[in-house]
């Protein structure tokens, strides 16, 4: 017999808070979207109708079928009290730590050992890898439209710094540091003071920050017309070495900042 369009969604979304599925996930050694969880997760806001969610002297007023979710000690997820919230359809594993207040959206996947600290903002289908430390105030991108795009991916090991945000389906490799107040999107480029190299969006549009890079926050100068005759700066990402695996990326970071 087959499911409803209702039956469907309510499975899929069973599924992503188990980790049974995944918006995007590793195939092969690149990273893949599966289009058709963002489809199911989509009607899921054209099905439900608006309810009041009202939780004491909050009042809250959102589609029916996307609550937010609800833990038990059984989840192993430390969620520190303070107001932090996490939406239907997102995964958190064992040993993740929320800090209040923090959002973690619907679609996103957050494996074990990673901190999330106040203020930070997973974004709705962000695929969060194993160790990963999200400071105060980090923010990562929601992607769910277009359904084919890949969302914003965080791999293991990684150390984003305080209000960084990584938008645009930006993937940071591994056991990459990215310091305080950094911002990566698909349009922004990155220099590379190692190599001297400018590193840009892909083919499809994804912006790579490489494993194990140190990135903190520049500006290049405007090469020609009127901003360049008045010495006029953008914005530009750098990174201003590799990371040695073995090092702990709080060192290296505080070390490439003093």
């Amino acid at each position: 017999m087959n499911m409803t369009d209702i039956e469907k969604f309510y499975q899929t979304i069973a599924d992503l808070e188990s980790g049974k599925v995944r918006v995007a996930e590793k195939v092969d050694g690149q990273w893949k979207v599966n289009s058709w969880v963002k489809e199911v997760i989509l009607s899921g806001f054209r099905l439900g109708k608006l309810t009041d969610m009202t939780e004491g002297q909050f009042s809250f007023f959102d589609k029916d079928t996307i609550p937010a979710r609800r833990f038990t000690a059984e989840n192993g997820v430390r969620i520190v009290p303070g107001g932090s919230s996490v939406r239907t359809g997102a995964y958190l594993a064992p040993s993740v730590i929320m800090m209040p207040p923090a959002y973690v959206n619907i679609g996103a996947y957050v494996d074990e050992g990673t901190m999330i600290d106040s203020h930070a903002l997973v974004g709705s289908c962000a695929q969060v890898g194993k160790h990963v430390h999200l400071s105060a105030a980090s923010q990562l991108g929601g992607v769910l439209e277009p359904v084919g795009a890949l969302p914003v991916i965080i791999e293991d090991n990684v150390f984003i710094g305080g209000n960084c945000g990584i938008y645009e389906g930006t993937i940071v490799k591994e056991n990459a540091v990215i310091g305080t107040g950094v911002i990566i999107n698909a349009s922004t480029a990155i220099f590379d003071a190692t190599t001297g190299e400018y590193i840009r969006a892909n083919e499809n549009g994804q912006m790579v920050v490489p494993a194990g890079a140190v990135v903190v926050a520049g500006s290049r100068p405007i090469s020609k017309g009127p901003g360049a005759e008045q010495g006029i700066h953008l914005y530009c990402p750098v990174i201003v070495k590799y990371r040695d695996e073995k090092t702990a990326g709080s060192i290296t970071l505080e070390d490439m900042l003093r």
